[in-house]
C-alpha cells in the first residue's frame, strides 16, 4: 500500500483509532519485568530474562498468573501489585512521537481509545499523570471488560461511549500478536507498531494489515490520508 496509490481501509480516514498501551505509546516494561521476578522470586522461581518476558507476558495477570503460579496465583498477584504501584508512575517513559500521534489524530476529530492488559487503574494513573487522559474517549484496561484481550470484550467496551460499532473503518494499532488477534477477532484494522520480539506464529494466524516502525509513521499516514482527501475535494469543486 502506497498513499499514492490508496487501498481500503487507508483510503480514508478511520472514525477512530484504539492503541494498546505498554510498548505501543509508552514504556515501562522493566518495570513489569521487575515486578514479575519479584513474584518469581516469591515462589522460589527462577527468574526471567527481560527477552522471556516479552514473550511470556502478552496476556493479562488474571489470565498468565494461574498458568504460572497454579492454585497460588492471588499472592503471586499481590507481590506484582505491591512492587508494580510503589514503581510504575517513576517509571513511564513516553515512546518516541506518541504525543505528537496523538494530539494530531485529535485535532483531526479522530476518536481515541485504548485497550491495554494492564490493570485498568494502572493503566488511568499513568494516562492521567501524562495529561492524556482528556484525549480518549475511553481507557479499557485488565479486569474492565468480562474478559480481556485477545476477547473482543474490552473492544465492545470502549467502543460504547463512543457510539461505534467495530468495523474496518477503526484501526487497532498495537506491537504485540495479542493486539492483531483482538482486531482480526472484531473486525477492525490491525497494524502493527514497533520492535517488540515476537514469539511462536501469533503473526502468521493473524497478520497486521501494514507495519509500522513507530507512532511517528502513524502521525505521516493519517497527514498523508488527510492532505489527499483535500486534494480530491479541491479537484472535485
Amino acid at each position: 500500500m502506497t498513499i499514492d496509490n490508496p487501498v481500503p481501509p487507508f483510503d480514508r480516514l478511520p472514525r477512530a483509532v484504539l492503541f494498546d498501551w505498554d510498548n505501543t505509546l509508552i514504556s515501562n516494561w522493566r518495570c513489569v519485568h521487575a515486578s514479575v521476578n519479584a513474584a518469581l522470586r516469591g515462589f522460589g522461581k527462577p527468574e526471567w530474562t527481560l527477552e522471556e518476558s516479552y514473550g511470556r507476558i502478552r496476556k493479562s495477570l488474571r489470565d498468565s498468573f494461574p498458568e504460572i503460579f497454579g492454585e497460588e496465583w492471588p499472592r503471586a498477584r499481590d507481590i506484582f501489585y505491591a512492587h508494580f504501584e510503589e514503581n510504575h508512575l517513576t517509571h513511564t517513559d513516553v515512546l518516541d512521537g506518541a504525543e505528537e500521534m496523538l494530539r494530531t489524530l485529535h485535532g483531526l476529530g479522530i476518536r481515541l481509545g485504548v485497550v491495554s492488559n494492564k490493570t485498568g487503574r494502572f493503566l488511568r494513573a499513568e494516562a492521567a499523570m501524562l495529561g492524556w487522559a482528556p484525549l480518549f474517549d475511553a481507557l479499557v484496561g485488565a479486569t474492565d471488560a468480562v474478559a480481556d484481550k485477545p476477547d473482543p470484550a474490552p473492544v465492545h467496551l470502549v467502543l460504547k461511549p463512543m457510539g461505534f460499532e467495530p468495523g474496518p473503518d477503526i484501526w487497532f494499532v498495537g506491537d504485540a500478536d495479542v493486539d492483531m488477534e483482538i482486531a482480526h477477532r472484531t473486525g477492525l484494522t490491525p497494524i502493527l507498531i514497533g520492535d517488540t520480539p515476537h514469539l511462536g506464529d501469533g503473526l502468521n494466524r493473524f497478520p497486521p494489515a501494514i507495519s509500522l516502525v513507530g507512532c511517528a509513521a502513524i502521525s505521516s499516514l493519517v497527514r498523508k490520508i488527510a492532505a489527499t482527501i483535500s486534494t480530491d475535494i479541491r479537484t472535485v469543486g
